[in-house]
């Protein structure tokens, strides 16, 4: 999500009264919405620094993007001008004697790069879970909880009400996706991942989808960033079972999905690392602790740094209109 309209966002939350004591449970420094996000910047963002996510909500069909700080198209390359410092004395010369179009000619034929700009970022793909007969859902809810850093989707169908709970975790390493539902056994889903590019699928264990693939090539560059996402199942009951590239969960009460992510980058002129082994090691320290240990520390993780400051300007009515609706109306 750019940074700004994140700034912007929290900006119109708090100008408008809204109260931001980013201290306890209690907290209303929410971004919240009654409806799924169509497009990617109304999706809700989490992170840690490292890991990144957005997610849609979208109930029959969830979408949760997901990001690794290091996957860049590409490879580390070596895109300077050669004649730069031999003739930046020269573009000096012609500035200072107000000759501005001959430097620009000057600095664009031989400061420029003449390979490539930089390597864009890219997104390691979408998990996708597809849950059946939920398009007729209703009492639908969506936030993006600011004093936990935790995302949360809700919404009722057949009587059930279904909730979601997305975070980062810091101290953990791993994105955690958390489902649960208010009558046993009603939670039924499939899960694959996709992504732009070419990546592979390996299911492997009824459990474990492992999505890997190599980043793709840019401005000439050979695309060398290799990456994987490891995504675990974890029930407390209910079945799960594989087939082709895709795990499903049949009559669950409760679901977590563990994922881990990693790339073969080390610095800006090594990517020998081992992403495969980094994504394990992740995942496996991860699953050695209860998801409500991972929650726990977390929070505490990100509100030692969130929760140093605080603001209260008060209320206005407008505290009480969805997120979208504020940002329209302001």
């Amino acid at each position: 999500m750019n940074i700004y309209k994140s700034a912007f966002l929290v900006f119109i939350l708090i100008s408008e009264g809204l109260s931001a004591h980013c201290q306890g449970p209690d907290s209303d420094l929410k971004l919240w919405y009654q409806q799924p996000a169509e497009r990617w910047v109304e999706a809700l963002p989490v992170g840690n620094g490292r890991l990144g996510a957005m997610i849609f909500g979208g109930p029959a069909s969830e979408e949760i993007q997901l990001n690794e700080n290091s996957v860049w198209a590409g490879q580390p390359n070596r895109n300077d001008n050669t004649a730069a410092l031999e003739a930046l004395p020269e573009v000096r010369k012609l500035i200072f004697e107000g000759k501005y179009q001959e430097a620009q000619d000057l600095a664009n034929d031989k400061i420029i790069s003449k390979r490539s700009h930089g390597m864009p970022y890219q997104t390691i793909g979408s998990l996708h879970l597809n849950f059946p007969g939920h398009e007729n859902y209703t009492n639908y809810y969506r936030e993006l909880n600011l004093d936990k850093a935790v995302a949360t989707t809700r919404y009722q169908w057949n009587d059930v009400t279904y909730e979601r709970q997305v975070y980062a975790s810091y101290p953990d390493q791993v994105l955690i996706f958390k489902l649960t539902a208010s009558s046993p056994k009603s939670i039924n889903f499939s899960a694959r991942m996709d992504r732009p590019g070419p990546a592979e699928t390996q299911i492997e264990s009824p459990d474990k989808l492992v999505f890997f693939g190599v980043t793709s090539d840019h401005d000439g560059v050979q695309g060398a960033g290799k990456f994987e996402a490891q995504c675990k199942i974890v029930t407390s009951d209910g079945t799960v079972s594989s087939a082709g590239d895709s795990i499903s969960v049949a009559s669950a009460s409760e679901v977590i999905i563990y994922i881990s992510m990693a790339s073969n980058f080390n610095n800006y002129k090594d990517i020998s690392g081992d992403e495969k082994m980094r994504a394990s090691a992740y995942l496996e320290k991860a699953l050695e602790k209860s998801e409500a240990s991972i929650l726990m520390d977390h929070i505490q993780d990100f509100r030692q740094y969130f929760s140093r400051v605080a603001i209260d300007l008060g209320n206005t009515p407008s505290s009480e209109k969805p997120t979208d609706v504020r940002i329209r109306e302001f």
